[in-house]
C-alpha cells in the first residue's frame, strides 16, 4: 500500500519505519524542507529520533502535495502534533488522492485542540467532511517501537471495517494492534494521559516518592473515567491501552515529555522556561489541560488533577500548595 506519514517527529518517523518494515510504499513528509534535506543526506533522523537509520528506500519530502497525492497515498497517517493540525488540515484540502479519492486518514496525535476544544478526529472531519477516520492509540513510545521492543496499541474508528483494516496494515509480531468502535473513548484517554503525566511529574520533580505516584495514577483513572463517560466515551475503553495503559507508561517513563516538562515545573521551572528546555519538542498535556479543563465546566464534572496542574501551569500556584490542597479535599469514597 503507498503509505504518507505527514509529520516527522519521533513518533512520525517510527511508524514510517514501521510500516516501510511492514513492506509498504513509504513517504514521511516533513514541514521543514531544511530538515526533510538532512534526513536524506544523512538517512536519520538526527533531531528527533537519532541513531535510527532511515532506509533509502523510504522517501522523504517536504513537498504536501507531491506526499498526500502525487503519489497516490492510499492511507496518510496524522503524525502532526493537535494544535498544529488544524493548519495542516487546511493544506490539505482539495489535495485528494489520485483519482479524487481521500485516502483513510490515520490519526496518532494525542490532545485537545485549544482554541476548538475539540478532538483529533472532530478536527479532521471539520475540515475535510465525511472521511474515513481512525485513531491509533496507547502505550508506545517511539525509541522502543523503532528498536521492535514489543508493544500494543489500539486501533479505533465509528466503522469497525476501517478499524481492522488499519490493525491489518499496522500488525506485526512487535507490534500489536487491537481493534475497538469507541474512537471518542480512545481520544479521550490519548489526551487526559498527558495532563496526568505532567502531574506526575511535578511530583518527581518535588521528590514525592513511589505513594504519592500511585496514589496520583489510580486517581486519575477514576477521573479519566469519570470525564470520559460524560463526554461520550465507553467505560470499558478506559480500563484498557489508551486509558490505564498510556496512563502508566506516560507518568513513570524517562521516554515521556509530559513527564519530563512537569518534572521541570517541580523543581521550580516556569511554564515558560520549562517550555524553552523542550526545544523543538511538545509536552502535549500542557495545551491540552486548557481544553480537558473546559469541557470538565462544560459537562459539570469535577476534575481536581486537571484544575490543579492547570492552576499550577497557568495561574502561577506553587506545585507543593497543589499537592497539599488534593491531600486536603473533603474526604470521600473511592
Amino acid at each position: 500500500m503507498r503509505i504518507s506519514v505527514l509529520g516527522d517527529g519521533s513518533w512520525g518517523t517510527a511508524l514510517a519505519l514501521l510500516l516501510h518494515d511492514n513492506g509498504h510504499q513509504v513517504t514521511l513528509w516533513s514541514a521543514f524542507s531544511e530538515q526533510a534535506r538532512e534526513i536524506r543526506e544523512f538517512r536519520e533522523n538526527r533531531q528527533f529520533l537519532p541513531g535510527v537509520r532511515v532506509p533509502s528506500s523510504l522517501n522523504v519530502s517536504d513537498d504536501l502535495r507531491q506526499a498526500f497525492s502525487e503519489e497516490g497515498a492510499e492511507m496518510a497517517v496524522l503524525a502532526t502534533p493537535v494544535q498544529y493540525l488544524g493548519a495542516v488540515l487546511e493544506r490539505l484540502k482539495g489535495l485528494g488522492a489520485a483519482g479524487g479519492n481521500m485516502p483513510v486518514l490515520v490519526n496518532v496525535a494525542k490532545g485537545i485542540e485549544t482554541q476548538s476544544c475539540l478532538r483529533p478526529s472532530q478536527l479532521i472531519r471539520q475540515a475535510l467532511g465525511d472521511v474515513e477516520v481512525c485513531t491509533l492509540s496507547g502505550p508506545s513510545h517511539a525509541e522502543e517501537v523503532v528498536r521492535k521492543m514489543p508493544a500494543a496499541v489500539v486501533s479505533a474508528a465509528s466503522d469497525e471495517l476501517i478499524a481492522k483494516r488499519v490493525q491489518d496494515i499496522f500488525i506485526n509480531e512487535y507490534f500489536r494492534v487491537y481493534t475497538s468502535v469507541d474512537i471518542v473513548g480512545v481520544e479521550l484517554g490519548g489526551a487526559l494521559k498527558n495532563v496526568y503525566a505532567i502531574a506526575a511529574g511535578v511530583g518527581d520533580g518535588l521528590g514525592l516518592g513511589d505513594n504519592s505516584k500511585a496514589a496520583l495514577v489510580t486517581r486519575a483513572i477514576a477521573e479519566m473515567m469519570r470525564l470520559g463517560r460524560s463526554l461520550g466515551g465507553v467505560a470499558e475503553t478506559f480500563s484498557g491501552l489508551s486509558g490505564i495503559g498510556d496512563l502508566l507508561v506516560t507518568c513513570s517513563s524517562l521516554h515521556s515529555r509530559n513527564r519530563r516538562f512537569g518534572e521541570w515545573i517541580g523543581q521550580g521551572l516556569s511554564l515558560a522556561e520549562a517550555t524553552e528546555k523542550m526545544g523543538n519538542s511538545v509536552a502535549e498535556g500542557v495545551k491540552t489541560a486548557v481544553g480537558v479543563r473546559w469541557l470538565a465546566a462544560e459537562a459539570g464534572i469535577e476534575v481536581p488533577i486537571v484544575e490543579e496542574t492547570y492552576q499550577v501551569l497557568y495561574e502561577g500556584k506553587e506545585p507543593a500548595r497543589a499537592v497539599r490542597e488534593l491531600m486536603t479535599r473533603e474526604p470521600g469514597k473511592e
